[in-house]
This record gives structure tokens, C-alpha cells and sequence, in this order.
């Protein structure tokens, strides 16, 4: 076999890639690739993977594979590698029959340095032929952490990897990954058979990365204060369902960001049109499923939100990882709520015992960390195998610390009890027996006749989950890693049963507790929270204009839409649309003299208004409401419409108020005179005319049970709003 010739990689480093220096371990990698040696790369993203074999690639004859799970990850990087001038292409299901037959040519004539392969698309049998039949270099299998079935993304696809490049040749392989446990990690060199390869792994702690989760509660408010607090900046928030995606890009568009929705089910030109939008500031921000961000090389990306929780720290690692790609300011924000964890669980229902189990597990670890008041950081990298002595000092966590307690009786009792159930079990398991809880486990392996049974029965679950997790951290325990979820003592552990000392635990987060408090101050505030004089300046307009125009002061606008106004003093007719139960169509009847009212307030008591924290929403536009007023101008039963979308006649009602509130004129004749009778209506209409108030319940006392009902006098109610107010 001919000697490879001397390739100098730092001049090719420059040349293609415009680089001057390699960064961490990236020439050490690219040096073993070269020496036909197996690899194997954990290194977090924005790290600088993709080099790691893009490199080498160009550095060895003939074509180098690369086993890729995205379609768009695909593109994006054969893309940059097209404008670098490095002939790359992709095989996968997008290509047609001529354009495959292209690349196919390309590579048996030399000319093609990566080709990016789905591993659907490898296993293919005339894929594994041809390949079989080219001048292959080596094999790069990226988002190796697919091939374990205890990782955040299983594809059982990516088991089969192995077995066919055995059929294409003696290969050397690189494998990396962005997110590995230990456990996950030893599963992935066993499928590979790579257990003698070399292992490079970069510590997975992003300096510049400010982590930070805050209970679910107002948390379309808080979104908008958060990006608009970061306005013109790029974004990311992820959303678990594409409905989410969707309501929440058009929530952040009509609160003046120009944000755009990403995910599965947008047809691909469109998906493709946001994502270059967003790649080119086009956009400040993407919303979108997880489908979004592999492999997109943006590097200023200054926060990622997580609407929803998601599944796996894991998957929250690398999505969050997305940030401050180029060692500045990168802010991550999770909002959380253990709802989530409930709705995800119910997801993993169907899959296999073994996966269901895993998922369970991933999401128990979220929840953990979600809840844990303990240094974000060092959590995150104990997750990954690496130790993290000191708090970080840049986590919410450190920057507001909960309070700590002594535990060292509690502590020699967590660590007694994983002894005595010879560390072969799971923490959900020993917080069972230490708080004595009878379960087929805990029975069924005589666990219940331990002296540890129910001794820490005073405290829950919850404390007893929360301790176990922190002597983790600190090494009393480890995670076994030939057994999923499993803990054992470490020496350290064994050394504190035999003479424990004082130990301090931190209080985990009560998030349910945070969210009553915050209702509460909320409720306080709502009820003074108006501004009074304001207020009765709007009381006392409304009711100069509502005489001059013969009608009832509610009619122009309720007391709660006054109140609004003298919360966030609304000074433009878009601000004043947005306002509950007003409106563009009030807004042009009756607006104007609101408007000029406040406006002269705000600029004579030199008031900063609140218009950054209203949250405009886009009532009129959802679909359902759009359908219904379409149905109603067509005149259709209303019986009808609340069938045909699976609603109560209440709800529907409440659907119709809401359109009448905004502004929008409905005509109701046709239904209403088909259940009231003239007479009954007249009596209705003279009643709204002279009360003082539209509150259903008042009619109701005033005009009796017997003559009509809420239904009745709520449909009424609608058409004299309608007639006047609209």
C-alpha cells in the first residue's frame, strides 16, 4: 500500500475555510481520520464537529460518506460546502431519478469529496452496491447519539449502520455527537464495534450561556416582554406541536416582531424560505419544532426559549446550545410547567415497554432539573459525565439562591438505603422505601422489611428525590452505567454511612407556590391597579357621549375596557384595538375621543406607557371565529354551527360575543325571530336601552325566568350591541 503524501492541514484550513488556527482537539481528530483510525467525537454544538471530517474529506483521495439524520441538515451544510468551492452532494428522497444518476457519475469519475446520505437511503440495496463499486475514504456518522436506544433521539435505522459499511468495505469511521451520557456513549462505541477507538471529548460547558427556567404562568406576556426586552436581536423559541408553533409566530408578529413559524409540516419551499429569512436577518425569530437548528451554522443567535419543556436534558442541551455560537451573549430560557411532563408521558403511551421506560426516566431527569435549585450548570455537566466543582455564578440559580438546610441525618439515611437495596435500583425506587411506600416493587423484593422502610416517612417523595439528586452531584453516588437510571454508592458515599459529617441540601423550587403568590399580587394589583383619575375622566366622557347620542354609557365601552385604558394607557387606535372587548370596529366608532383624551393625560402627567407589556392577540383572526362569521352571514341554523364545530350552543354564544365585543356587526334576525316573537323582542331591546348595565344576570332578575331564558336574553343582548354599537 503506497504511503499517504504529507498533507498540511493548516494551509487547507486556510485556504477552504478561511480559518487560521484549529480550535480544541480538532487537529488531533483530523489527524487520526487521516491515519485510518476509528473516532469517535463528543463535542458540544458550535464546537466545530462538522470540520472534524469536512477536513479530512479534502484531504484524502476519493469520496468521503457522511451518514446525516436531516434532510435540511443535509442541505444546509452541502450548501456551505458548495460556497466554499468543495464539490458535496446529498442522497435522499428529494433528489429525482436524473439528479441521482448526476451525483452518481460525479462520484465514479472522483469529483465528489462528501456525499451526505440519509441512512434510510443506505439502506437501499442499489445504494450499497454502487457505494461498493466507488473510491470510498472513510464513513462520518453525525448525531451518532441516534444509535442508542437510551438516548433523547432512538432511530433504529441508525443499529443498522454498522452491518452496511461492512458490505461497502473496510472503512475507517468517525461517529460524533453533541449530547452523550456515559451510558449512551458506551452504547454507541458497542453497536459500532468501536471499542478500540480513539475517544475525543470536549467538556460540554458553554461559558457564555446564561440558563434560566421560570414557571408557566402568563407566559404569552412574559414571551413578549422577554423578546421584545431583546428586540432586533435573532431568537429561537422551540414549541413542542406544530399548532404551537404556529399561534405562537403569529402572536409574536402582531406584537410587532418580526418572527416567523418553522416545522414538519410547512411545505418544504416555505420551510426553506423561513429558514433563509431568519439565516439572512430577514427574521428576527424562529419559532419551532426541534425539527429546527441541526446543523444551521448561525452563530448569533442570542437567546433560545423553550415555550414548552422538553423531553430530554438531552435535547434541551443541544437546542440551547443553538446560542451564542460565536462566544458572546447567549441567554436560555425555559418555561416550565409539570403539566408538560404529564402531557409527555401520555405521548410515549404506545411505544415498546423498553422505550416507553427510557422516556420516562429522560423525562424525570428534566423534571429534576427543572425544579432543582441547584447551580444549572454544574447539573448539566454532571449529566454529561463531567464534574463541575464551584456554582457558576451565571445561572439563575446562583444569581438567586434558595435556601439551605443541615441534612446530615437525612443524607446517612438516602445513602443507608441504596446499600441495603445493594445498589441495583433507581432513585424513584429508594425515595418508595425510604418513604414507605408498598408498591409491587418495594414488596415484591422484601424491601419492606428493611429498617430503612418508611424512615424518612415524615418527608415526600419529592424532598427524598431532590436530596438523592444532590449527593449525586456531590458523589456520595453515581449512575451505573451498565443500568439505566440505577445509583450505587461511591467511596465517598460508603466513607459518609461510616462517619457522616454536616452536610448542607438546597430547598428545590416550589413553581406551583411561586404561581399562587404571583396571582395573588396580581389579583391585589387588578384591584387598585387602574389609574383612578384616568378613570374617571374616561366615566365621565363616556357618559357626555353616550347622552349627546341617546344610548346607554356600557354600549360605547364596559367598565372592564375603561379600566384596561387606565392601565396601559392606550395612545394609537391599533393600541386601543387591542383592549378586551374593544375592537378596530369600536375603535372607528367611538374612539376617537378616548384617544385624544389619554393622549393628553399621558403627555401633561408625563406618564410612560405600558403598550411593550399588552399582549395583542389575533382573536379575530382564528380560524373558528372567521368560520362563524362566514356561517352567520350565510345564515346558518345556530344549532348547526355549534354541531359542525363540536360546541355547545353555550359556547358558540360566548364565540359570538366575543366577535359582537371586538367590534364586528353580526345579524342574528334570522335566528332570533325564529325563537322570539316581536313583542318579546321589543320588551328586550327597551330593557338593554334604559339599564345601566348589559350584565346578563340583572335582566334576568329584572325580566324573569318565566319569560325568558339566559340563552334568550344573551342573543338579544348580542343584537342591540350589533345594532348600536358596532
Amino acid at each position: 500500500m503506497p504511503a499517504k503524501p504529507e498533507i498540511n492541514l493548516k494551509n487547507k484550513l486556510k485556504e477552504v475555510f478561511g480559518y487560521n488556527q484549529f480550535r480544541g482537539n480538532q487537529e488531533l481528530i483530523i489527524n487520526n481520520i487521516i491515519n485510518d483510525r476509528n473516532t469517535f467525537v463528543i463535542m458540544p454544538t458550535g464546537a466545530g464537529k462538522s470540520l472534524c471530517y469536512q477536513l479530512p474529506a479534502l484531504s484524502l483521495p476519493g469520496t468521503a460518506i457522511v451518514i446525516s439524520p436531516l434532510i435540511a441538515l443535509m442541505k444546509n451544510q452541502v450548501d456551505q460546502l458548495n460556497a466554499f468551492g468543495v464539490n458535496a452532494h446529498f442522497l435522499n428522497s428529494t433528489l429525482s431519478k436524473s439528479e441521482i444518476n448526476k451525483v452518481k457519475k460525479e462520484i465514479m469519475a472522483g469529483e465528489v469529496k462528501l456525499l451526505y446520505v440519509a441512512p434510510e437511503s443506505l439502506t437501499k440495496e442499489e445504494t450499497v452496491e454502487f457505494l461498493r463499486g466507488a473510491n470510498i475514504s472513510f464513513v462520518a456518522i453525525d448525531e451518532a447519539h441516534c444509535i442508542s436506544e437510551w438516548g433523547h433521539d432512538f432511530r433504529p435505522e441508525y443499529r443498522r449502520i454498522r452491518g452496511i459499511i461492512d458490505q461497502i468495505g473496510k472503512l475507517p469511521i468517525i461517529a460524533l455527537t453533541a449530547t452523550a451520557t456515559p451510558k449512551v456513549q458506551l452504547d454507541i462505541q458497542r453497536n459500532l464495534q468501536m471499542d478500540e477507538a480513539s475517544v475525543f471529548k470536549s467538556s460540554f460547558n458553554r461559558t457564555n450561556l446564561y440558563y434560566e427556567v421560570r414557571p408557566k404562568h402568563n407566559t404569552k406576556k412574559q414571551l413578549i416582554q422577554y423578546v421584545k426586552k431583546h428586540k432586533g436581536k435573532s431568537g429561537i423559541v422551540y414549541c413542542l406541536s406544530r399548532k404551537k408553533v404556529e399561534e405562537i409566530a403569529e402572536l409574536l408578529r402582531v406584537n410587532d416582531v418580526k418572527a416567523l413559524p418553522y416545522h414538519a409540516g410547512l411545505e418544504p419551499n416555505v420551510r426553506m424560505k423561513n429558514q433563509d429569512a431568519f439565516l439572512n436577518e430577514d427574521a428576527d425569530v424562529i419559532v419551532a419544532t426541534i425539527a429546527f437548528g441541526m446543523g444551521i451554522d448561525k452563530p448569533d443567535v442570542r437567546f433560545v426559549i423553550h415555550y414548552d419543556t422538553p423531553k430530554s436534558i438531552e435535547g434541551y442541551y443541544q437546542e440551547t446550545g443553538r446560542a451564542g455560537r460565536d462566544g458572546l451573549e447567549g441567554n436560555c430560557l425555559m418555561f416550565y410547567s409539570y403539566e408538560d411532563i404529564v402531557k409527555l408521558e401520555k405521548f410515549n403511551k404506545d411505544k415498546p415497554v423498553t422505550e416507553r421506560d427510557n422516556s420516562k426516566l429522560l423525562l424525570q431527569e428534566m423534571a429534576s432539573y427543572a425544579d432543582s435549585a441547584v447551580c444549572r450548570r454544574k447539573q448539566l455537566l454532571h449529566y454529561f459525565g463531567e464534574a463541575y466543582e464551584k456554582d457558576c455564578g451565571f445561572c439563575d440559580n446562583c444569581l438567586h439562591p434558595k435556601e439551605r438546610f443541615e441534612a446530615q441525618h437525612e443524607v446517612q439515611l438516602g445513602l443507608r438505603a441504596v446499600q441495603l437495596t445493594n445498589q441495583r435500583f433507581t432513585i424513584e425506587h429508594i425515595t418508595a422505601v425510604l418513604t414507605g411506600l408498598k408498591n409491587q416493587y418495594t414488596t415484591s423484593y422484601d424491601h419492606d422489611k428493611l429498617e430503612v422502610f418508611g424512615a424518612g416517612k415524615e418527608h415526600d417523595v419529592q424532598f427524598w428525590s431532590s436530596l438523592l439528586r444532590q449527593i449525586l452531584l456531590s458523589e456520595y453516588l453515581e449512575k451505573d452505567i451498565e443500568n439505566f437510571g440505577v445509583v450505587k454508592l461511591t467511596q465517598k458515599g460508603l466513607d459518609f454511612i461510616q462517619n457522616p459529617q454536616s452536610i448542607k441540601i438546597t430547598k428545590d423550587h416550589n413553581f406551583e407556590q411561586e404561581v399562587k403568590e404571583d396571582e395573588e399580587k396580581e389579583g391585589t394589583q387588578a384591584a387598585a391597579g387602574h389609574d383612578e383619575v384616568l378613570f374617571d375622566l374616561l366615566k365621565n366622557l363616556r357618559k357626555k357621549l353616550a347622552k349627546e347620542k341617546n344610548l346607554p354609557p356600557y354600549v360605547l365601552f364596559q367598565d372592564p375596557s375603561l379600566k384596561e385604558m387606565a392601565t396601559v394607557y392606550p395612545t394609537t387606535k391599533e393600541d386601543m384595538a387591542h383592549i378586551g372587548g374593544v375592537g378596530m370596529g369600536k375603535v372607528q366608532k367611538f374612539g376617537k375621543p378616548f384617544l385624544d383624551l389619554i393622549v393628553k393625560y399621558v403627555e401633561e402627567n408625563d406618564i410612560v406607557t405600558a403598550a411593550d407589556v399588552v399582549v395583542k392577540t389575533t382573536v379575530n383572526k382564528s380560524k373558528i371565529k372567521i368560520y362563524i362569521i362566514q356561517q352567520i352571514d350565510k345564515k346558518v341554523d345556530l344549532e348547526e354551527i355549534a354541531s359542525s364545530k363540536d360546541l355547545t350552543m353555550r359556547e358558540l354564544i360566548e364565540e359570538i360575543e366575543h366577535i359582537c365585543y371586538s367590534g364586528t356587526k353580526l345579524n342574528l334576525n334570522y335566528y332570533i325571530n325564529s325563537i322570539l316573537d316581536d313583542e318579546r323582542q321589543d320588551e328586550i331591546y327597551d330593557y338593554f336601552m334604559q339599564a345601566s348595565t348589559d350584565n346578563i344576570g340583572e335582566a334576568v332578575k329584572e325580566l324573569g325566568t318565566d319569560n325568558y331564558t339566559e340563552e334568550d336574553l344573551r342573543l338579544m343582548r348580542i343584537k342591540f350591541l350589533s345594532e348600536y354599537a358596532n
